[in-house]
Parts: structure tokens; sequence; C-alpha cells
């Protein structure tokens, strides 16, 4: 306000202007002068434009390209006629500045300049166009009238923005084309792109070169001005570039792109890139690298068009002393767009992945005359940007200043190292002794305190960012590396020496130790757990407080709006990409909406408000400048904790085998990371990828348990390693189950991060639960471990470690009821009203909290909530409609699957008592009312399978839940109270036998499979279908929906296979065939117990022989006998089978390496192992195969002991019946052979007691040599 008081009345400065007779440097003199005003006030530089459009010199125009038809006298009759004479400008060059700075104030941009094109057309074609030809008295002033001329196009083309209306109301012919139609911007952007004055004036501009250009500037009184035109020549240029593309589809090809212009002449393009060696002023070099990243992403010859004009030498030393001298430079720079060495990464790391030879292969020295994959790059000898990047970083100097150069240059070898073009050669370079990927620095700057927030917030960005592209190449390094290759595999062990503060004992190096302990003083201290906890730091609130009058006056939702559009500055918004590609608020945009508010109101507010809205104005883009450096620190953070994530996981994925104390170092890092998502200060974004690490820390300790055995002083192994390999103390269990607990219920989550917790959760389960392998069986341990402790007295026993497996799972059951009611709530509330994925995995953790309750605590919490009623009609729902083949039906299956395991977890787990809970809440009857058919229909529809192949998987799916149905329903028979049969029809009985009824043709169609060739799924679903018809169907008097000939048909068919000659291991799938074998003899087991209960409680009679009179096949005691001969050898085959594998173990320390691959090769266990595995490990695996495999027939031998007596006792019960003993006389010749053959079974090979076996197989000998007698 007081400046405004200084000249009342500037008037009179105008009123010589008009003047023929006044001297141009006198009104060069009164223009400076007036410009000086412009600044004091919006008000006083409207009254400066009224004044000027009064008194001074007119500019007339004319259509452009044309002059006017009379003679005036304005600035081109001056400037033409007054000054040309003298051979001076100070008129006209004042005119111009007066009008540039007259502009550069304007607020109102919405006309597009169409107010200024009599302006610009003077310009341009009056006083630009000719300039070169002009007589100068003073050079100086040559280069003022250009560099005027020049500020005006470089406003042009940054102030004002077009779009496609206007680019094509420009091409329209029907229009009438006048001046007021024009546009500057289009106009000048035609000239540039078709080569015209403007073009080549600033051409030859640039064409002097730079060497003579350094010349002038040096030794001429006009050389500053000189740099100055040179300098926005070069902005012109880029600004161009910027918006030439828009035009280019439009208006070929009369204008092309500038690259097109300019690579007509490479001498152009060299000229323009050469500036970079141009040091006097930075920003002349900013601009060389600006134009050349432009022109790389063009011009895909650009690098043969270098080196055919002989220059790609000199432009690759040029960019590395540039680059040198940035890294020595002692000057901190605030805006990184300035910065010539963030510039030169930049474009290095744009390149990269562009069609090879691209500028970076040319600036860091590769083969670009050869092939790129297979240079040899030699930093010492050839002087590059390689050299300097390599050299800095070795050093790590001046971090305060050089922090953004060392990250961009971590991001450059990162992205050199990823890229398949690059990777061998830099990789082949890094690992050398000398750089080892510069895993040294994560002992020094990876574990150094960041910088304080309030001290230097753009460092510590910086710095994180710069210690995330360190970790992440260390662990692209870890993952690509040839283990085989020493130099990688030294360079390897480097890495996780310094990273994790220790290797295996057999790979570490005296060198690398005492190098080590040199730099860093510390010894085997694991600086992953440093690094974690350097990222353990709440970063600030983002969030927006509006003051109080924004809200009166209805702003903040303006405000909120603009805030939530998303879109850029270039398309209406107010953010913008930075160059580490956060999303920002552009300070500038976002204050030129707040003003455009501002006017809008300001009719309506009195002076006082209008100060407070200004100051609220002011309050916002304060938060939006702290908005964008929070939101940095943000993204920096998670970029730390994504590489510190990668390195952790990819060593403990691929590069374990060279690390020493494995459980330890796993436990190690679950427990920091769980605990790390516990912290308050821990984000959803962060502690998803803690979680992750997590979940691979977890698997690779459920390896470790199982592969890798303990110890390695002897390539001895014994069954102790079965059962006490690597396995973490109880107190460590409980410990990480605690935090898990902790951070699942942790106040800030998410649906996705749960459903990774809730996996490692389910994880955690699976570890505990496999102390001790499932598939060996008890029973086989304690015959290994006794001979084992009669030769070798150790304490360590079975007992033991069954103990300690106990107490562990009652720990864990109690940890996790102590807050049992807020993980049901949560889970539950997934499990209802969670995405598809998110219910699928919390029906899965429900089914393992049922796993694990002995008390039935939360099979009530489960009940009380509704949740298993829930899991019923989602079921039937699901199974009563046609389901779409969907990605989302494909999801809704894996919810329907988990909802099943968790209704056979709870039948399973609590026994009758649960299944009696399913019953009661009405499964069967649901299930009954399914459409179970339609399922089935879908899985053998030839016409769905034929023309849409894509459906096959979800047909599969649809015909495998017809197995967890059956699964469920075989649970119900265990119902069945044999002592209420003959008294009362079982209501459960009844249920059973309706739910077969509805689906009779479902059950026929597995009934009537083809038993010989079927595979394991097949031969499942028949299994339990016979399960469940075997417990009932022989309480079914009614005849009109019968099995009974199915189930004959399949006894027949299947009693007649020689079981005795199916040898497992000679088949090439032995773990496929050793299922299909059990599940066979199981389906025996359950056809043979259907006719134990027809002999012994329906009193049915069979016949010796088949009747062939008789069309219906009927039960004989011929099939049974053929039954139980086969039985009889393939016990004897099993129990052979059993005693030559716990031989095999026995004596697997004598095998050599060939021959224990040769069983780990007949088990199909080969991924286990890889070529660098010792013989002890391979001896581990062969032994845990074997072990198995020794238990699987030890569980077949209880089978089939059971199938037998089974017949024993129905070939019994049909002796002791004197009415049928009259026809089994010849049956008796038969059977008699079988029968000793059992007698003779050894208890010692068979693995249990047969004291009642041998009674019944003698008393039914006894009375078949009666028989024979008689």
């Amino acid at each position: 306000m007081e400046r405004r008081k200084w000249f009342p009345d500037i008037e009179p400065l105008f009123k010589l202007l008009s003047y023929e007779n006044v001297p141009p440097y006198l009104k060069g003199a009164l223009r400076n002068s007036i410009a000086a005003f412009i600044k004091v006030s919006p008000l006083l530089k409207d009254a400066i434009w009224n004044y000027l459009e009064q008194y001074d010199l007119p500019v007339v125009t004319a259509p452009l390209g044309r002059h006017p038809a009379t003679q005036i006298y304005d600035m081109r009759f001056e400037l033409n006629e007054v000054e040309a004479r003298r051979e001076s400008y100070p008129s006209t060059i004042s005119f111009l500045k007066l009008i540039n700075a007259l502009i550069a104030e304007e607020r109102n941009i919405s006309d597009k300049g169409r107010r200024f094109m009599g302006i610009f057309k003077f310009v341009y074609e009056d006083v630009f166009g000719p300039f070169p030809q002009r007589a100068y008295t003073d050079p100086q002033e040559k280069w003022e009238l250009a560099l005027a001329c020049l500020e005006h196009f470089r406003m042009v083309l940054s102030m004002y923005d077009i779009n496609d209306d206007d680019i094509y109301a420009s091409v329209n012919t029907s229009a009438p084309s006048s001046i007021e139609r024009q546009l500057p911007l289009l106009e000048l952007l035609k000239d540039f792109m078709g080569g015209k004055v403007a073009f080549r004036n600033i051409m030859n501009i640039i064409l002097v070169g730079v060497d003579s250009i350094i010349n002038e500037r040096t030794t001429q009184t006009y050389g500053i001005l000189l740099e100055k035109t040179v300098h926005l020549s070069l902005e012109i240029f880029i600004l161009v570039m910027e918006k030439d593309l828009a035009l280019a589809d439009v208006f070929r090809p009369l204008y092309q792109p500038l690259d097109v212009v300019l690579a007509k002449n490479p001498r152009q393009i060299i000229a323009l890139l050469e500036f970079i060696r141009y040091d006097y002023l930075p920003q002349i070099q900013q601009c060389s690298i600006k134009i050349m990243g432009i022109l790389s992403s063009r011009i895909v010859g650009l690098v043969p068009l270098l080196l055919e004009a002989d220059v790609g030498k000199t432009v690759i030393e040029d960019y590395a002393a540039c680059l040198e001298f940035r890294f020595d430079d002692f000057q901190v720079i605030e805006d990184t767009k300035d910065d010539v060495g963030v510039l030169i990464l930049q474009l290095l790391v744009d390149n990269i992945c562009r069609p090879a030879p691209n500028i970076a292969h040319l600036l860091l020295r590769f083969d670009v005359n050869g092939s790129i994959e297979r240079t040899t790059l030699k930093p010492k000898s050839h002087y590059s940007c390689l050299k300097v990047i390599l050299d800095n970083l070795e050093k790590v100097t001046k971090p305060d200043i050089n922090a953004l150069l060392h990250e961009f240059s971590f991001q450059l070898l990162y992205e050199l190292c990823l890229d398949p073009l690059t990777c061998v050669p830099v990789m082949d370079l890094l690992s050398t002794k000398k750089y080892q990927f510069f895993s040294k620095h994560v002992g020094t700057i990876g574990v150094t305190p960041l910088p304080k927030r309030n001290t230097n917030q753009s460092l510590r960005i910086s710095m994180l960012h710069e210690r995330a592209w360190l970790l992440k190449m260390l662990a692209l390094a870890l993952h690509l590396s040839d283990v085989s290759s020493p130099v990688y595999r030294e360079a390897c062990v480097a890495i996780l020496y310094h990273t994790f503060g220790q290797c295996a004992d057999n790979f570490q190096s005296t060198s690398l130790v005492h190098s080590c302990d040199a730099s860093t003083g510390i010894a085997n201290r694991n600086k992953v757990l440093d690094l974690l906890e350097v990222l353990q730091f709440r970063c600030p609130d983002t969030s927006v407080k509006y003051p109080q009058l924004l809200s009166n006056l209805g702003v903040e939702s303006k405000i909120e709006e603009i805030l939530r559009n998303s879109a850029t500055c270039e398309l209406g918004g107010v953010y913008y990409y930075s160059e580490r590609g956060d999303r920002l608020i552009d300070l500038d945009a976002f204050h030129g909406k707040l003003l455009q508010i501002s006017q809008e109101l300001n009719s309506q507010l009195s002076e006082p408000e209008k100060s407070e809205l200004r100051e609220s104005f002011h309050h916002l883009l304060k938060w939006a400048w702290r908005y964008n450096k929070n939101l940095e620190e943000q993204a920096a953070q998670l970029h730390m904790l994504t590489g510190w994530s990668q390195i952790v996981e990819v060593a403990v994925s691929r590069r374990m085998s060279l690390l020493d104390d494995r459980s330890q170092l796993l436990f190690e890092l679950l427990d920091a990371s769980l605990g790390a998502t516990t912290s308050p200060d821990c984000s959803v974004k962060m502690a998803y990828v803690l979680t992750n690490v997590s979940l691979t820390c977890m698997a690779k300790l459920r390896d470790e348990r199982f592969i890798c055995p303990a110890g390695a002083d002897s390539d001895v192994v014994t069954c102790l390693d079965i059962i006490s390999s690597k396995q973490l103390p109880n107190a460590a269990c409980n410990s990480l189950l605690f935090k898990l607990v902790t951070s699942i219920l942790r106040n800030e989550s998410s649906e996705t991060l749960r459903r990774r917790q809730y996996a490692l959760l389910l994880s955690y389960f699976q570890y505990c639960r496999s102390i001790v392998d499932s598939d060996v069986p008890p029973s086989v341990l304690r015959i290994l471990l006794l001979e084992e402790q009669e030769a070798d007295d150790d304490d360590f026993t079975l007992q033991k470690v069954l103990k300690e497996h106990n107490e562990l799972a009652q720990a864990n059951f109690s940890i996790i009821r102590k807050e049992a009611q807020a993980i049901v709530d949560l889970v539950t509330k997934d499990a209802v009203h969670g995405s598809e994925a998110g219910k699928a995995i919390s029906f899965y953790v429900l089914d393992a909290l049922i796993s694990i309750d002995h008390e039935k605590y939360f099979l009530n919490q489960l009940q009380s909530r509704g949740i298993l009623r829930s899991c019923r009609s989602d079921i039937t729902n699901y199974l009563s409609k046609d389901s779409s083949f969907t990605s989302e039906s494909s999801q809704r299956f894996c919810t329907v699957d988990a909802q099943f395991s968790l209704l056979l977890r709870i039948s399973h787990q609590y026994g009758k008592h649960g299944s009696q809970i399913l019953l009661s809440m009405g499964v069967l009857q649901n299930l009954s009312s399914c459409n179970l058919m339609g399922v089935q229909k879908k899985g053998n529809s030839r016409a769905i399978s034929n023309t849409i192949k894509e459906r096959a998987g979800e047909i599969d799916k649809n015909k495998s839940l017809i197995a967890p149905v059956l699964r469920i329903v075989t649970s119900f028979t265990s119902l069945v109270d044999s002592a209420d049969f003959l008294e009362v029809k079982n209501k459960i009985v009844r249920e059973i036998v309706d739910f077969a009824k509805q689906h009779q043709s479902v059950f026929s169609s597995i009934l009537r499979e083809n038993v010989s060739g079927a595979n394991l799924f097949t031969l499942e679903r028949l299994s339990l279908v016979v399960s469940i018809l075997s417990k009932v169907w022989a309480y079914e008097e009614n005849e009109e929906c019968s099995y009974i000939q199915d189930l004959f048909a399949l006894m027949h068919s299947l009693f007649s296979l020689d079981f005795g000659s199916l040898n497992f291991m000679q088949s090439p799938n032995m773990i496929e065939n050793q299922k299909s074998e059990f599940v066979a003899f199981g389906l025996c087991f359950s056809l043979v117990s259907y006719l134990y209960v027809l002999a012994t409680k329906k009193n049915m009679r069979f016949q010796v022989s088949n009747d062939y009179n008789n069309d219906q096949q009927q039960p004989t005691l011929q099939m049974v006998s053929d039954l139980l001969n086969s039985i009889t050898l393939a016990l004897e085959r099993v129990a052979e089978e059993k005693y030559m594998l716990l031989n095999k173990v026995r004596d697997l320390n004598e095998l050599s390496r060939k021959e224990v691959d040769e069983i780990i090769k007949l088990c199909m266990k080969q991924d286990c192992i890889s070529p660098n595995d010792n013989i002890r490990k391979r001896r581990y695996i062969a032994m845990i195969d074997l072990s198995c495999m020794a238990g699987n027939r030890d569980q077949l031998i209880t089978l089939l002991l059971q199938i037998a007596e089974c017949a024993i006792t129905i070939l019994l019960v049909h002796f002791q019946d004197e009415a049928c003993t009259k026809d089994l006389s010849p049956f008796s010749d038969e059977l008699l052979p079988v029968l000793e053959r059992l007698e003779h079974f050894n208890e010692d090979k068979v693995g249990r007691s047969l004291k009642l076996f041998h009674r019944s197989v003698s008393t039914l000998k006894e009375m078949t040599i009666r028989n024979m007698t008689v």
C-alpha cells in the first residue's frame, strides 16, 4: 500500500513515447523506467497497459505473413525506418522488455494469448525474423534484441496450453482466417515443426558451436548476453518438444515433430548435445541433458548417428567430466531439478530399457559396435560415467551433499543388473573382489542413524532411498549369481557376511572376516536386524485440518474435491510425479485453484474475512508443502522396507546353504519382523511387507526341520535325526505365536493384511504339528530307535519328543485362548463379510483353531456366533444352483471348499459329538436337498468339455465337491448304534438312507466306475460311497431303490484281483501307487464289512459258488475265499517289503552316493536335493522316505489284517451253520492251504500281536478239516 503512494501519477512517462522526434534512446529509458512500476501492484499494472495503449506507438497488425497497405508511424516504422538507419535499437529493445514484463504478470490466460497476437506477429516477423541480417553499431544490442524476442517466445510456450479443439480449429479451412482467431503458441510451433524462420535463427545461434561461444563468453563484452541467448534457445527447444507430438498427427506431412526436423541435419543434433561441456552456466548443461533425454527417447538410431559423426568418445568423456565435477562439488543443491548429476543419472536409468545400442550403453562404455551382453567392462582403463559412479560409490564421501547422487547411482546399478542385456557384464564387474556389489556399505551407510526430520528431511528421504536401492541390488545379486563360479560364490558369501553377520564355516574366508572386523570393529553382528530398527519410525500424519472459516464458507468440500482428483497438472489436476515416481501436489497449480476459489468468494466477503481467507489459503499451501515432504518420506520408508524384505527373502529362500546356524537365524528374523508389525509406528503397508517376510521365514523353517539334519561332523545319519532335527524350543514358538496374535489384533489393519497374517498363522500351526513327520508312524520310529539305543545308550527318546510336542500344543491353545474372543470375532467377521479370498482363508483359520481345541472351547464360540449354520446355508445354496463359469464362481468354490473343511474338521476333532452337532443342525437334510446330480452332470458333460476347454478346471472343481459331501455323510455313519437296528429303525440310518436314495444317480454312476486302472480320485469317491452303503444299506428293506446289485458286482470285480502281485516298488509313480493301493484295500474292507453285516446281523447265507442260471449276481463263499487268498498273498508281500525297507534304513550309512540317489529318485524326491548337497543330507532324505514307505506298509498290514478277520468271521458263520456245511466239502479243500499260510504268519515280521487272529484262523482251520473229513 505504501509503495503505491510513492509515484501517484506515472502518466507523464508515457506522453513522449508517440513522438517521432523523441530520440529512441530516450524512449528506451522511459520504457525501462515504466517497467519498474509493473510489480508494484496489479492496479498499477493495469494502468500501465491503459497508458501504453493510449500513448505509446501502436503495433499495427495484418494477417500473418502480410504487411499493412498504408504506412503509419508505429513500432514497425520506428524499427525499420528510424532505428535500422541508426543501426541502434534501444526503443525496440525497451518496448519488447516492457511488453514481456507486462505479459509475465498477466493472470488471465483464458484467451491463450489471442489478444497479444499482434505483438507476437511484430516480434516474430519484424524483430526476430530479420535480426541476423541487421547491422548493429553495438554488437551487444544484437543479443539484447535476440534475448528479448526469445524471452517472448519462451513465455508463449510456457504460459499457454492448447487442446484438441484449438488444434483442429487451426486446420479448419471452412472457418474464416483472421488474426483474432490465431494463437501465438500454434504459430510458433508450426514454425519449429516446419523448420522456418524462428527455428533457423535459433538453430544458427546454436550452430556457432560450444567452443566458439565459450571463447566469446570470455573475450567479448556481449558474452554474458550470448550465454543467456543460448540458454533461452535451449529452453525453447525443450518447450517445443514437450508440445510438438500433440500437433504432429494433425499437421503431418507439412509439419513434423522437432526431432524429425533436427535429424535432417545431424550437425544440429550434435550442436545441441555438445553444450554438456559448457560449464560456465549449469543451466545450459541441464538443458543439453534434457534435450539428450528427449532425443534418446525418440530417435532410435541416435547412438549410431553420434558414432558416424565421430563424436561418440567426446560425448562419453564430456558427460563423465560433468558428472565427476558434480560429485566433487561442495555446494548443496536445493532443487533436485537443477542438479546436473541427478539429470545425468536419470538419463542413464531411463535409457537402460530402450532398444540397443542406446545412450546408456554409450555413456557407460558398453560395446555399442558389437554385442552389448558380451561386453567386458573396464572402468579402470576407460573413462566414462561408469568409472565415475563406481569410484564414488566405493568411497561414498560427502553424504550430506551427494546423497541424491548415491541414491540414483545405486538405482542405476540395480537397473543394469536387472536388464537382460547389461546384466551379465555388470554382474561380472560388480562381483569382483574390489566391489562385491558394495556389500561393505551395509555395515556403514546402511545402519547409520537417519538425520532428524526437522533438521534435513530431504537428506533423510534420500538416505532411505539410497539404502533401499543398495539392498535391492544385493538381493538381486544373491538371486542371479551362479554360486558354482568361485568369484560369484565369494561375492555371495561377502553379501551374506556383511548383511547377516555370518556364513557357513566352509565358505568363510579369513580375509573376509578380518576385513569386516577391521572396517566395523564389530564381528558377527546381524545387520539385517539393525536395518529393521532404522526403519521403525512413525511417519507424520498427512491428513489436512481445515480452518474454521473454510468450513463456514463451504469451501472445504471444494478443496477436498480438488485433492481427490488424481489428475496431473497437464490434465487439469493439482498433482505431478516426482523423479522417484511419487505423486505430489504441485504448489503452483494448487495455488491457482485456491485463487480461483478466492475470486469467486471475494464479492461475498468483508475485508477482514478476505484477509482471514488469504491466511487460510496460506495455511493450506504450507500444509501442501509438508504433505509432499511427508509423503516422500513415507514412500522412502516403504521403499527401504521393500529392499530389506527382498534381501531377506532371497537369502532365506535361495542362499541358506551358505549360512550357518540357520534355525536360529530364521527365528531371529521371524521374531524381529513380527515384533515390528506389532509396533504402533508400523503402517498397514509396512505390516503387509513384514508379514510376507515372516511367511517366507516360516516356510523355510519348516523346510529346515525336515530337509537339513542337525550337525555336520559326520556323514552318518541316524533315526534320531528324524525326530531331533533343528526344532525351535517351545518358548521360542510361544513367543512367535504371541507376537503373531498381537499383530493380527492390531488396531490399524486391512483385509489384505489379515489374509497374509492368517496364512502365517496356518503355517505356524503346520510347523508345530510337524515336530514328528506325520508320514512316519511312531511304531516304525520305535523299532528303529530301540535298535539304536541298544547300541548307543541315548536318553533322547521318542516319548520325550512327543511329550514336548503335547506341551507345545497345550501352550499354543492357552495363548490363543487368552485372546479367543477378539480373534474369533475378527476371523468370523472376515468369514462372513469379507471378500471371497478373505472368506476362504478365514474358514481355514477356524479349521485350524478347531484342530488345537482340546476343550470344545472354540466349538462353543462358533456355535454361539452361528458360523456353523452360516456354513451349512452357504454350502446348500452353492450346491443347489447352477454355478456359472466365471472367476467369481472359482473364488466362491474355494470358499465352499474351506467351509466343507471346517465341518469335516469338527466331525473329526470331536468324534461322535461333533457329528451329532452337525446332524442336529440339519446338515444331512440340507445335503439331501442339494442338486449333486447337477454337479455330476457338469462333470460328465461332453458338450461342455468339447466346446469350451477353458471350463475344464471349473468342471473338475464341481466334481471334486462330491467327495467332501460324501465325507461328511460318512462321518454321520459313526453315529449308527448297531444295538438299535433290530428293534426300531434308527433315525440316523433313516436319514442316511434317504440321502442315498435322493442321490441315487450319483451313487450309481460312482459304483459303476471301472475299478481296474481307476485313478486315485475315482477310488476315493468309490470308497466313500461303499463305506456309506456298507454301514446302512443292510437295513434297507425297500427294493425300489437298491444298490445291492451294484455292490455285489463291485465285489466280484474287486475280489477277483490278484493283490499279491501288485508290487508297488516297480511302479513308475510310486507315491500315487501307494495311495491308490491303500484306498483299494480300504474299499475291500468296506465291501467285506457289508458282507459281515449281512452274514452276522441279517443272518444271510451265501452260496458256495455262482448260480449261472440266475441273472442277478450274489455274494459267494468262493468270492470271500478268493479275497482271503489275495489278502494272504498281499500280507506276505507287504510284510516282506516292510522288512526290506527297515533293513535298508539300517544299512543306509553303508550305501554309496549313487545308491542313495537311486533311492531318492525312486521316491520322486529329486527336487529336495541339489548337486552341491553332501552325502549326509542325501542319506537323511533317503531315510525319511524309506521310513515313510515303511510306515505306509505298516498301516497297510493293519488294514489287511482287518479284512482277513472279517473274511474269516464270514466263513466261520457259514461253517458253524449246519444247513450250510453239507455243501462245503469241495470248498474246504481249496480254503485249507490259505488258512495254513495265515497260520504261519510271523509276529516279528508283521510287527504286532497275532494271538487273536491266529485263534480265529485255527478255529476255522479245524472246522474246515472236519468238514473235509465229513
